[in-house]
């Protein structure tokens, strides 16, 4: 299980004394227990697999969130810190579809529920999202139904 393999990786970042790392996963662990509270758990259960990736994929989309606000901000040492952290993420979440599979799926989707027109584009880009949960990035998905109109 994924939550199990998070909480045993804070022990080898101590053991390597890696501080990022370590951060990082205790970050994601509290995220975890966070979610198990909110759903009414004990905080001492685990997470499904896909349950801890919808937690990993949501601090990513607020690390990716704060790495733009930071460098609005123009505060460099921060965006690092963020960028870390967020490559670490990524190691734990499956890897994303290429715009161009999207592209294909996006076409193939479209003709299945005859669309013509950009009126009905909410209801393509639904559909959409709906099968390629946590397999595309949504702004990729967007840009793909974007350009199909």
């Amino acid at each position: 299980m994924l939550h199990e393999q998070i909480k045993n990786g804070i022990k080898d970042a101590m053991i390597k004394k890696d501080s990022l790392l370590l951060e990082t996963l205790r970050a994601m662990v509290a995220a975890f227990m966070n979610e198990l509270v909110s759903k009414g758990h004990k905080p001492n259960e685990m997470l499904s697999d896909e349950e801890a990736l919808a937690v990993i994929t949501r601090m990513s989309k607020q690390r990716k969130d704060s790495i733009d606000q930071f460098r609005k901000g123009a505060r460099e040492d921060l965006v690092r810190e963020e960028e870390s952290q967020l490559a670490i993420l990524k190691t734990y979440l499956p890897k994303l579809m290429e715009k161009s599979e999207v592209q294909k799926l996006a076409e193939a989707k479209k003709a299945e529920l005859n669309i013509i027109d950009a009126t009905k584009k909410g209801i393509l880009m639904a559909g959409l999202m709906k099968d390629l949960k946590g397999k595309a990035d949504g702004n990729v998905v967007k840009e793909v139904v974007d350009g199909l109109f």
